[in-house]
């Protein structure tokens, strides 16, 4: 992490992830405040880093730190809330119905392929990562991060956490609120773009995306400046490159 509580430093490797989600992370920050003040804690996580078009989309989620919801499983099981990656698609759905009432706070930012194309993968996350703690009902006392790369960096009280997004509710509640969203939002570009497959891989990398880009080209939602246009020599003359001699920002067609 970097500077959220004095004296407290990254995880150096991954722990024993847990079944579900729970809250250690959080109540070991809350143990680490200074005098005992209670810290409103904003779990973030992010979807689309690796996909071929679309935004990067992030999710802020504050919980009181109270059970979070589950739901109906098989037989007198019950689903609990986890990484968004480890839930089917309706028990994905299901959680995005019955979270937003029972958190605390949450938001939604996004960066779009333009803005990727611009900043590069690591200025649009933070971008994404902002404008969502910013929308926030109140401002975060700590950020808590999923993995161990602090993208967001000054002003923000930041704490990386390896595999936080199956160990911690707050980060778990994001993981889902962003995925969902995102789903949602590339399956209804699906309808604008048929052919490319977007309902289904949400603009990940996949043989019907593969082919369409060969057969049509890019979509104003692609990004230009990612290196799946040298596999298309069709369209390779479309692909944008930032100079790293002029800086952030700078993009042109070679």
């Amino acid at each position: 992490m970097t500077d959220a509580l004095p004296g407290l430093d990254a995880t150096a490797s991954a722990p024993a992830v847990p079944r579900h989600a729970g809250y250690a992370i959080e109540d070991d920050l809350q143990a680490r405040s200074p005098g005992g003040r209670p810290l409103r804690i904003a779990g973030v996580d992010e979807v689309g880093r690796g996909a071929w078009a679309g935004p990067v989309v992030v999710c802020a989620a504050v919980t009181d730190l109270s059970a979070p919801p589950e739901l109906p499983g098989r037989g007198t099981k019950t689903v609990r809330l986890t990484d968004s990656k480890l839930l089917t698609e309706a028990h994905r759905e299901a959680f995005a119905d019955v979270l937003p009432a029972w958190l605390a706070g949450h938001a939604i930012g996004a960066a779009s392929p333009a803005e990727i194309d611009e900043l590069g993968m690591t200025g649009a996350l933070r971008r994404a990562a902002v404008r969502a703690l910013q929308a926030l009902p109140e401002p975060p006392d700590i950020v808590l991060l999923d993995g161990k790369h602090d993208f967001l960096g000054a002003p923000w009280r930041v704490r990386t956490e390896i595999k936080a997004d199956q160990r911690s509710v707050t980060v778990a509640a994001a993981s889902v609120l962003a995925k969902v969203h995102r789903d949602r939002l590339m399956a209804a570009l699906d309808a604008e773009f048929p052919g490319y497959g977007f309902a289904g891989s949400a603009g990940y990398p996949s043989p019907v995306h593969q082919k369409a880009l060969e057969e049509h080209g890019p979509t104003p939602h692609h990004r230009m400046s990612w290196s799946y246009l040298d596999d298309l020599p069709r369209w390779r003359h479309l692909k944008r490159h930032r100079d790293p001699l002029t800086g952030e920002g700078q993009l042109s067609l070679l």
